[in-house]
């Protein structure tokens, strides 16, 4: 096994599945159809018509079914065949269906065992729903990178005051760093006190200030982040209501190919549409422009290779990455022996 199966994935955001269109997306190396039944619920089969092993998300959504383009099988949501026009229904007209759950303004879909998808273990996302549409950036990033190494970028974020000079960085470095594991999570802290702050916090902390900024990342697996970042004026007391959320969430398509979602939100300046065009730029420059090309450099190099047998030289900036990486490793091996 390659992947952790019994986990909730999130499979898309929940504006990019209309009534009218389905969606067809690759998660851990399976092919899947997700669509709106028509009846308030989502259905989510495996893509790949047991005929001929045709993709179904190449024939036509109806009445709650699909039906393949290549033979005209009709399948159910559940995958089971209500329709073949050349004959009789047998048992093995069927295809694997899985659960699916929408939640967080956003698809999941449980991979494992049907009778284990417990919703409960999605993780805890409220602060996207408490957020207004104006103070909410959401996004989708196809990277052709693994989606460790795009778990690593986040939970090692020095790498902003060389990848993301003028934008994001300037202050990673030089920040007080301290990780830890809390249950299921690995959770890393940045402190940057009295630093120049980098252009994406100037609308914090006006020019000529200097400002106090507090990042923390907390890691679930198998690749579920959330950023929370507090930047104000030096000496300004920290508070939940100045601090944002940002979701960075890593969906493996393969081995070498990963669904980026994330979803910036804030308590503040909610209705700033202005501000939040500001931050929009710059959270698509950064992601699109500077780490997207570098993932994608850096899976090249790498190949088909184990990222641990080439060896690589760590430093002490990779303290939270490697525990991230080892216990999803730990999972894995624990899900191949049941």
């Amino acid at each position: 096994m390659r992947y952790l199966r019994n986990c909730w994935y999130q499979a898309g955001w929940s504006s990019e599945l209309t009534q009218d269109v389905p969606l067809a997306r690759t998660i851990a190396e399976i092919p899947l159809l997700f669509w709106r039944d028509g009846k308030g619920g989502i259905a989510a089969l495996l893509d790949r018509c047991p005929h001929r092993f045709a993709p179904l998300s190449a024939g036509i959504i109806k009445n709650g079914s699909v039906t393949c383009g290549y033979h005209g099988l009709t399948f159910d949501g559940s995958g089971r065949c209500v329709h073949n026009p050349h004959g009789g229904i047998s048992s093995a007209m069927k295809v694997a269906s899985f659960p699916v759950v929408e939640r967080h303004t956003a698809l999941w879909i449980w991979l494992g065992r049907s009778e284990d998808a417990d919703a409960s273990r999605i993780p805890d996302l409220s602060y996207i729903d408490a957020t207004p549409e104006t103070a909410r950036i959401a996004g989708y990033l196809p990277t052709r990178a693994n989606y460790e190494l795009l778990s690593d970028n986040i939970l090692d974020l020095s790498h902003a005051d060389y990848l993301h000079p003028t934008s994001l960085g300037g202050m990673m470095t030089s920040a007080k760093t301290s990780t830890s594991v809390d249950g299921e999570h690995v959770v890393v802290d940045w402190d940057a006190r009295d630093c120049v702050p980098p252009r994406a916090f100037q609308g914090l902390i006006p020019s000529p200030q200097r400002g106090d900024i507090w990042i923390q990342v907390r890691w679930v697996a198998p690749a579920v982040m959330t950023l929370s970042t507090f930047a104000a004026p030096s000496g300004t007391p920290r508070t939940s209501h100045g601090t944002a959320l940002t979701l960075h969430n890593m969906t493996p398509e393969n081995q070498g190919s990963t669904h980026y979602f994330y979803c910036s939100t804030r308590p503040y300046l909610t209705g700033d549409i202005a501000f939040t065009e500001h931050l929009r730029g710059a959270i698509t420059h950064a992601f699109s422009i500077e780490d997207k090309p570098m993932l994608e450099r850096q899976q090249t190099q790498i190949g088909d290779q184990d990222f641990w047998d080439l060896e690589p030289v760590l430093l002490s900036v990779d303290v939270a990455a490697v525990r991230a990486r080892r216990k999803l490793k730990v999972l894995i091996e624990a899900e191949s022996r049941n």
